[in-house]
């Protein structure tokens, strides 16, 4: 299946893309590459495959839900650009 520079253009506009005219030969011939190779794959027979997620199998590793000391305060804030009363202060988000 070709793909026409006008059809480029289109993707390029929705995609807010500036493409030279070379950039546009480039991307139409790549664009018409990859539809070719997606009309193979759609000749495939997968009609007995049955759909997957997940071509592997996913197994969670669990670590232990142990406390632990978290680091001192003051090592914490050592390199904080702006502290206030042992807490990390940061420019204003919403207007008061």
């Amino acid at each position: 299946m070709a793909i026409t520079p006008e059809d480029v253009r289109r993707v390029a506009q929705l995609a807010r893309l500036r493409l030279t005219d070379e950039e546009l030969a480039t991307m139409q011939e790549q664009l018409s590459r990859i539809l070719v190779h997606i009309q193979l794959l759609q000749a495939i027979d997968v009609s007995g495959v049955p759909p997957t997620a997940q071509a592997t199998e996913i197994t969670n590793s669990f670590r232990a839900d142990e406390t632990r000391p978290s680091l001192p305060r003051d090592e914490v804030l050592m390199n904080a650009a702006d502290t206030q009363d042992g807490l990390f202060r940061v420019p204003a988000v919403f207007e008061e």
